[in-house]
């Protein structure tokens, strides 16, 4: 439900929004599968599962991203202290502010 009104927000504002996906396959074969994507707001949990994977598939293919996670700074800065995280319960113009960030 979170994933579907971020969605809504998120096109509100003005996005294409291509997901969400599920889990971690899913948004592997997604990243796999699209021509282009300007920026990422990235669960650290997807399905039961470490979103880590598609962290790293992000960074290696230059797409940068954001976490919307609730979990602490402490989990994503030790392995990605450049990215931001906006913790939940997050508000969504501090993630849209975020989003606008690392699109420019």
């Amino acid at each position: 439900m979170l994933a579907h009104d971020l969605q809504l927000e998120l096109e509100d504002a003005g996005a294409i929004v291509i997901g969400p996906e599920a889990s971690v396959a899913c948004a592997l074969a997604r990243i796999e599968q699209e021509d282009r994507i300007d920026a990422v707001v990235l669960d650290v949990n997807l399905g039961g599962q470490l979103a880590f994977p598609v962290a790293d598939a992000l960074s290696a293919q230059h797409i940068p991203f954001i976490f919307a996670s609730g979990y602490e700074d402490d989990v994503v800065k030790s392995r990605y202290p450049n990215v931001v995280n906006c913790a939940k319960p997050f508000v969504s113009r501090q993630l849209l502010h975020s989003l606008e960030h690392i699109l420019h």
